[in-house]
């Protein structure tokens, strides 16, 4: 099968948690599955989901999603889902291995990056990440607005 575009790969896309890119430095990503309810699935596909300030944590051999919002699917009847509630993550048992032996290291946690849909399945990318110091957030803005404004020198330019 050919690689996906950067186009298809934004479509497929449903939420981002853009903070986890400004608050932590990323050092490793897995793809895991989602436990979720029909009416969860529905309310995705619509695009009711928020990613921010959500985080994974790994219990008895077991990965959790917590503070994931998923607002109530819009045509629901009587059936609905609690909007906060912990999810399952859906992961092999070595990833899962791996992922204690990490997150017991000081300073890592695992954070929720994006929600996707992949085959007709919502997967999450969730991330091994180590929490940004003060000077390493503003050494990131200034990067930022250095590149920003090379680019604009060199559009200028032409």
């Amino acid at each position: 099968m050919a690689e996906q575009t950067e186009r298809e790969k934004a479509k497929s896309t449903i939420a981002e948690n853009r903070k986890a890119f400004h608050d932590f430095h990323l050092l490793e990503t897995f793809e895991a599955g989602v436990v979720l309810l029909g009416t969860e699935v529905k309310a995705i596909r619509e695009g009711r989901v928020n990613l921010r300030d959500s985080y994974a944590r790994v219990e008895d051999g077991e990965a959790f999603l917590y503070n994931v919002t998923i607002s109530p699917y819009s045509h629901r009847g009587y059936a609905d889902h609690e909007p906060l509630r912990r999810r399952k993550l859906l992961l092999h048992r070595d990833e899962i291995r791996k992922l204690i032996g990490k997150t017991v290291e000081k300073g890592m946690t695992l954070v929720p990056v994006r929600l996707y849909f992949k085959g007709g399945k919502v997967k999450v990318a969730v991330s091994l990440a180590k929490g940004k110091k003060e000077y390493d957030k503003r050494e990131t803005i200034k990067r930022r607005e250095t590149d920003r404004e090379t680019r604009a020198a060199i559009k200028s330019r032409r």
